[in-house]
């Protein structure tokens, strides 16, 4: 098949204080080739694999609580613990990827999530259990930004947005599988196995990407010396729009992470009292992320990344409030719909980082998504006070300020951008 030659320039670096113009490889990857498949299959398994190990403890929330005598909030800190460090984390793999490279980053790091994973299944205690979810999402810090990164240094500008949405569309169908999975086994076997079997998964997915995974092209090393990742850092924050698209990820993230938290504890209770089983079947609304995040990637071409991702997350804020009512068919559609303006609106902020950063991207996508987990660790485990004290109306009333105030931050920044 043939391949058209793109020539451009490389992005800057900073080095020593200094812009330096390092000359780069000029032929990215088009939409339709061998190696754009490969690309999308790696990434799209290493969002898979990355969520289904995030998020494989959400589901059993209550089945923790339960078991090791603990409160809604206090079970939820086996997620905050995990997203928390994956936020402190990216602080370094970032700029450790834009010094020695982004492929042995991602692989690397999928290892060690998975290992960790797989010891957690045998820890006796709690406090033992709340360390290997800490050191998986540690590990797992060494994805999230980099995945990005390499996207938007090695896909045809083009096509990125496309791309990035694929890439988020393995985020949504990795959480609905860790979800899913465990809740299904939970119930016929242990909640120790079905995180065994997660673990297992995700080893295996780790080797498949170490083998298919293009090497970069365009990547050039940039200075891991405190001066340049300073003004590096001082550069993102300059930016007109960076630090809102980072204020965007922490209240999307929040929203969504809160809603997940606690719907399973609802519906585990009167009227419904649904099982584990079924609880964790409901995960099947993450599906509606491998549609609505290529979607709102491709829209972005026409309508531009302003106005997509204010009606994306305008479409969570009318999920959330569809929840409130008690007929359990409208709170699936609410899933739906709030799943589906998450995936999208995420997919829409993420590819906007990598084009506002003007050099070490690494860097910015790890800032964006250091906000992104932290505010899945903060609100995720607040809404565990409004839980107790409202119940599910003062979970939705929080996640529906959480929406509101991204709403703002979206419209400031589309006219920020213009």
């Amino acid at each position: 098949m043939s391949r058209t030659t793109i020539v451009t320039s490389a992005p800057d670096r900073v080095i020593d204080g200094k812009p330096s113009e390092a000359p780069v490889s000029s032929e990215f990857i088009k939409r339709g080739t061998p190696q754009f498949m490969r690309v999308t299959l790696a990434l799209f398994t290493a969002g898979l694999a990355t969520f289904a190990l995030l998020y494989c403890v959400q589901p059993i929330l209550p089945i923790l609580s339960h078991e090791f005598g603990i409160s809604a909030a206090s079970a939820s800190i086996s997620l905050s613990m995990s997203t928390g460090l994956l936020a402190i984390g990216l602080l370094f793999t970032g700029p450790l990827s834009d010094a020695i490279g982004r492929k042995p980053i991602m692989v690397a790091a999928l290892l060690l999530a998975a290992a960790c994973t797989i010891l957690a299944t045998v820890m006796p205690t709690w406090q033992g259990i709340l360390i290997m979810r800490a050191l998986t999402g540690l590990a797992l810090s060494g994805v999230a930004a980099v995945g990005m990164t390499y996207l938007s240094e090695e896909i045809h500008p083009s096509v990125v947005a496309f791309s990035m949405g694929l890439y988020i569309s393995g985020n949504s169908i990795g959480g609905m599988s860790g979800r899913l999975i465990t809740g299904v086994v939970t119930d016929l076997f242990s909640w120790r196995i079905a995180m065994g079997f997660i673990g297992c998964f995700a080893l295996a997915s780790a080797f498949m990407f170490w083998r298919i995974l293009p090497a970069s092209r365009h990547f050039r090393p940039a200075s891991l010396r405190p001066k340049t990742l300073l003004i590096n850092f001082r550069l993102h924050w300059r930016d007109d729009g960076l630090p809102l698209l980072f204020a965007t990820g922490f209240l999307l993230m929040g929203a969504f992470v809160t809603l997940f938290n606690y719907i399973g504890y609802r519906l585990m209770s009167a009227p419904w009292f649904l099982s584990q089983a079924v609880v964790g079947l409901l995960s099947v609304v993450y599906l509606t992320g491998t549609w609505s995040s290529p979607r709102a990637g491709a829209m972005t071409n026409k309508y531009g990344r302003g106005p997509v991702m204010i009606l994306f997350t305008a479409i969570m804020l009318c999920g959330v409030l569809i929840t409130l009512f008690n007929n359990l068919w409208a709170i699936f559609v609410g899933m739906l719909l709030f799943s589906a303006g998450f995936f999208a609106a995420h997919a829409v902020a993420s590819g906007w980082i990598g084009q506002r950063a003007r050099r070490a991207k690494g860097q910015a996508s790890s800032l964006y998504l250091f906000s992104y987990y932290l505010g899945s660790s903060l609100a995720g485990t607040l809404g565990g006070v409004f839980w107790h004290n409202a119940g599910w109306p003062g979970v939705a009333s929080f996640i529906a300020l959480l929406l509101c105030l991204a709403l703002c931050t979206g419209a400031r920044l589309h006219f920020k951008a213009h």
